[in-house]
């Protein structure tokens, strides 16, 4: 039965990368789809490549042992401010500026918008150090369901996974994901629901389940009786923390950005705000509610010895080898739609904001297509590598890497990208200190975790706190250092004021 399924589940996805190759024949339409991209494939490519094996085998099996059911708020933190605010504040706005300043990735913007080369290629330069790792992480929470379900070798996994990944996105290009990643989202929100119930169920139902977990006791955590089943948790300011640095950082991540890149039109963005929003809540939401309940199968699993990525296998090795197949194809759907989004962005940046900036100038389209499709596979083999070395060293658990990427990324992008979509006054000087300050933050708390303070020494801690910096960074830097081109400001804000007639029953028109 497994088996079968995956089967079915792996030549659906290949049939899907072949059948659009007609839509990927030029840049636009390989990177971007043709900017024609609806609302139910925009929202469902959003949330699929925002949960993969990170948040569901990680990030649950981590957060919900440490602030039991409180583990929660992160998934509605999810919901509301990493899917609903993000869509309503940068959808839009997003959309209309990168069509006015031709630009398919988020150097290309930087350098489009503040008229810097030097900019463009340095944040591609960041882009390519600080996806690398994340895709690698992706590999890891797979991988221990495999070997739970099918006692398969590490390797195989890795090797399976890639191949058929490559196979999709280098055949289909963006229009390929955007399709799989509707499937393979709708996979995700029928597996979690019954992953839920199966797994509540064996524990008595969800009231005696909180009952359990309240009479739970952990004094290296907390001493207060009831506190994994409490609202806010043991430790309600690291749970802050890992709100903010997977809700907020959205905004400010490559592959999650470049959505609002292809959508369609003004509906299609006020529709997927609410798919989205659903999809989120349902998913991640689940995702922790299910890992809060780790503690109750204590008895199964030991993260001290076996790292907390090994606590939601734990939890679901003795479902029905039915609902086992439902899983490791839920996380294998979030694992691949994830990894594609991340080559898309990695393959696409280093060529057109790399390749064709400083080496080969005259690149055409088709070669721009070859080459990024070529990329696809160098960035798929490295992370598979580094998977593999990750396996066997000190960073055993998904969220060290997670942390460390999305610091990096959403730290140096998430200020420049959303201050410069609304406010002429930002200036070049600025976007780099942000990404000089978050991107050296985060590679000293690899080496020099020890010299931090006691707060900052997690990566997840250490990479919200360089998010919220750069809030600040920008606009007080932008006070201080030369004003931007007026000329080139204008042009980008030029597509702002644009007149679009629209139907009488879209808006009641003025006043005569």
């Amino acid at each position: 039965m497994k088996l079968i399924l995956l089967i079915i589940y792996f030549a659906v996805m290949v049939g899907i990368g072949l059948y659009c190759r007609k839509h990927s024949t030029d840049v636009n339409g390989f990177v971007l789809g043709g900017r024609s991209v609806g609302p139910w494939l925009t929202a469902f490519a959003y949330g699929t490549s925002y949960f993969s094996a990170v948040v569901f085998v990680g990030y649950a099996g981590q957060f919900g042992w440490r602030f039991g059911v409180a583990a929660t708020w992160a998934g509605i933190g999810n919901a509301v401010i990493g899917s609903l605010l993000a869509w309503a504040v940068l959808g839009r706005r997003t959309r209309i500026m990168t069509q006015q300043l031709n630009s398919a990735t988020m150097p290309q913007f930087f350098g489009e918008r503040f008229g810097s080369k030097p900019l463009k290629i340095g944040a591609s330069v960041i882009i390519f150090i600080f996806l690398i790792p994340y895709t690698a992480s992706l590999y890891n929470g797979l991988s221990r369901l495999f070997g739970m379900a099918f006692d398969i070798d590490y390797s195989v996994c890795i090797i399976l996974m890639a191949v058929l990944t490559a196979v999709y996105v280098i055949a289909g290009g963006y229009m390929a994901t955007a399709i799989n990643d509707f499937i393979q989202g709708i996979i995700m929100l029928v597996g979690i629901v019954a992953v839920i119930a199966a797994v509540l169920n064996s524990k008595g139902g969800f009231m005696t389940a909180l009952d359990s977990l309240a009479r739970v006791s952990d004094d290296t955590v907390a001493s207060t009786p009831g506190v994994f089943a409490s609202f806010f948790g043991p430790d309600p300011l690291n749970l802050l923390f890992v709100v903010i640095l997977t809700s907020l950082g959205t905004w400010g991540l490559p592959q999650m950005v470049q959505k609002f890149y292809a959508i369609k039109n003004e509906e299609a963005i006020k529709k997927g705000t609410i798919i989205s929003t659903f999809f989120a809540l349902v998913v991640a939401g689940g995702s922790y509610f299910l890992g809060g309940f780790g503690r109750l199968f204590s008895g199964q699993v030991d993260p001290v010895a076996d790292g907390y990525d090994s606590i939601i296998p734990a939890m679901l090795s003795n479902l029905s080898p039915l609902l086992i197949a439902l899983v490791v194809i839920l996380v294998l759907s979030a694992s691949m739609s994830t990894l594609s989004s991340l080559v898309m962005a990695s393959s696409s940046t280093l060529t057109i904001d790399f390749f064709k900036e400083l080496i080969w100038k005259k690149m055409d389209d088709k070669k721009q297509v070859l080459s990024i499709r070529l990329l696809v596979v160098v960035f798929i083999a490295i992370s598979s590598v580094l998977a593999l070395i990750q396996y066997s060293s000190s960073v055993t658990f998904i969220a060290q890497l997670m942390g460390v990427s999305w610091g990096a990324l959403a730290g140096s992008f998430l200020a420049p990208f959303l201050y410069s979509l609304y406010s002429k006054r930002v200036t070049k000087a600025s976007c780099w200190v942000c990404f000089l300050f978050s991107s050296i933050l985060m590679v000293a708390n690899i080496f020099w975790k020890a010299y931090f303070p006691a707060i900052m020494q997690s990566p997840i801690n250490c990479g919200a706190i360089a998010m919220l910096a750069g809030l600040v960074i920008v606009p007080i830097v932008s006070l201080f250092t030369p004003k931007p081109d007026k000329a080139l400001v204008e042009n980008a804000f030029a597509c702002y004021e644009k007149e679009t007639v629209v139907a009488q029953k879209t808006s009641l028109g003025r006043q005569e």
